[in-house]
């Protein structure tokens, strides 16, 4: 039973949901500073699962090639292309305020940065694997909590639209918890590692665009988790 999965959509879906619906009515201060400590809170994960770093070249050199891979797939014009599509009738049915939205880049900015948080952030992902394997959803119950109160306050600004990143979390979280039983035992404790740290930088850099500090590319940097467990098995046993 996917626990943890069902709790984290849920509560992505809920705290949109719920503020959407508020709106106006959350107080400005809490609507721009609350992204901050959001982000402030996305970094301190990223730098709990960087420290956790078996071999750092591999992790680097995986984030490198991913990000390159990213950049030549254009993944985050993908994600940005997709938010417009399902914008626009969004907002046919809920209209939102304009003048709390802001500008088309700074919409993007943050829709773009809580898609890649909820839905492919290093704790999501290894939270997702371990339920699958131990049966433990203690990792992606505490995720909930952050996930739940990102997506009430980012969805005071930019509406319902926010409820739509309930559908590649879900996609992702149930998928990777199915498909545990078959990466798991193909890994060791040092390639795990190395995938924390990978997804602890993309946290991190996802914490520095969600405070306004400076907007990385994160979606085009998702390919490193999907190579760098390959590349720190050969890294070790070559160099390790």
């Amino acid at each position: 039973m996917p626990v943890g999965p069902f709790i984290n959509c849920l509560s992505t879906l809920l705290g949109a949901l719920i503020g959407a619906f508020l709106g106006k009515k959350i107080p400005e201060r809490l609507r721009l500073n609350l992204p901050l400590t959001f982000g402030a809170a996305s970094m301190g994960m990223g730098i709990s699962m960087v420290v956790k770093v078996h071999m750092l070249p591999p992790v680097i050199l995986s984030l490198l090639l991913g990000s390159a891979i990213g950049e030549l797939l254009k993944l985050e014009k993908g994600i940005e292309w997709c938010a417009q599509k399902v914008r626009g009738p969004i907002q046919k049915i809920f209209p939102s305020d304009n003048s709390i939205v802001g500008s088309q880049e700074n919409f993007m900015q943050q829709f773009v940065g809580i898609v890649v948080l909820f839905s492919a952030s290093g704790t999501g992902i290894f939270g997702a694997l371990n339920e699958g394997i131990t049966g433990d959803p203690s990792i992606l119950i505490s995720k909930s909590f952050l996930d739940f109160f990102t997506a009430a306050i980012f969805a005071t600004a930019l509406g319902y639209i926010v409820t739509t990143t309930v559908i590649p979390q879900f996609v992702i979280l149930f998928g990777l918890f199915f498909l545990a039983g078959i990466i798991m035992p193909l890994t060791t404790p040092e390639m795990i590692a190395d995938f924390s740290a990978c997804g602890g930088i993309i946290m991190f850099v996802t914490g520095l665009r969600i405070s306004g500090i400076k907007a990385f590319p994160i979606a085009n940097m998702l390919p490193a988790l999907l190579i760098v467990m390959f590349i720190s098995n050969y890294w070790t046993a070559f160099f390790g």
